[in-house]
């Protein structure tokens, strides 16, 4: 384990490995660098992989009020480490940071799966006051409950689902970074409300940029898809047949691969 300094202090950990062009993962709500790590081992053979732990996660710090841009500036330092440019793949909400991250950071090309964005009808949106009831949960130490509001609210879990994963062996894992679900909920904003996404939030990422999906995702994250690839300048999209959210690494890395090699 490695670390870097991010501009107000913070001490981010993240992983190194291989060698090549540099790629950075951000990964999604709940996850850690180690949830990563099968991803990163099949990447190496080809780029130099920094895997970090997003800060309040992991071994990395976490330095207060949070804001969006202190986690863009994060990916900033890791981009510094890897001598000033670098590829940068963001699964899910991770996925959502990296495009604002590419509105400001030297990034070279940018690859997501599946940013959750809720842009129609097929699916509820979140409901009213969501990130104000989930900062009241975190703040006032009812973990457990912010993980079950996040999981029924926003991920579309089924209330009769979670009960008994309550009681399971990762529920104790999910608590331990149940504040996060707020930087991640402040990262998504108003993109979960049903409505077509912001025109003026992203038109200057104008990098190559692969948005990936699952063929058997839902109806809304499919269409969550095509709805941002057709709002950035250079996008493409590619759906993984027999994939949802829950994507297998061994599917998604030579996708990747292929992307960040291609010369354009």
């Amino acid at each position: 384990m490695k670390k870097v300094i991010s501009k107000d202090g913070t001490a981010i950990a993240f992983d190194k490995s291989g060698n090549g062009p540099a790629i950075i993962l951000v990964c999604a709500a709940f996850q850690t660098r180690t949830m990563m790590s099968q991803l990163a081992s099949l990447l190496s053979p080809h780029f130099t992989v920094l895997n970090y732990d997003r800060r309040g996660r992991g071994d990395s710090g976490d330095t207060a009020p949070y804001a969006v841009e202190r986690e863009i500036e994060d990916i900033e330092a890791l981009i510094n480490e890897s001598g000033g440019s670098a590829f940068v793949f963001g699964m899910s909400s991770g996925g959502v940071l990296a495009l604002d991250a590419a509105r400001k950071l030297a990034i070279a090309k940018l690859a997501l799966y599946e940013p959750p964005f809720v842009v129609d009808n097929t699916r509820p949106p979140l409901p009213n006051g969501y990130l104000k009831q989930l900062k009241e949960l975190t703040a006032s130490g009812r973990r457990g409950d912010a993980v079950e509001y996040f999981l029924t609210k926003a991920a579309g879990v089924p209330a009769d689902f979670v009960a008994p994963m309550r009681s399971g062996p990762f529920w104790s894992a999910m608590e331990d970074v149940a504040h996060t679900l707020v930087y991640d909920g402040t990262i998504m904003g108003d993109t979960m409300s049903g409505n077509p996404l912001p025109a003026d939030r992203w038109p200057s990422v104008s990098i190559p940029t692969l948005v990936v999906g699952g063929g058997t995702s839902p109806e809304y994250q499919q269409n969550a898809v095509k709805a941002l690839v057709d709002r950035l300048p250079d996008a493409n999209c590619r759906i993984l047949e027999g994939q949802d959210h829950n994507v297998s690494p061994d599917l998604l890395a030579p996708v990747l691969t292929d992307f960040f090699l291609l010369v354009n």
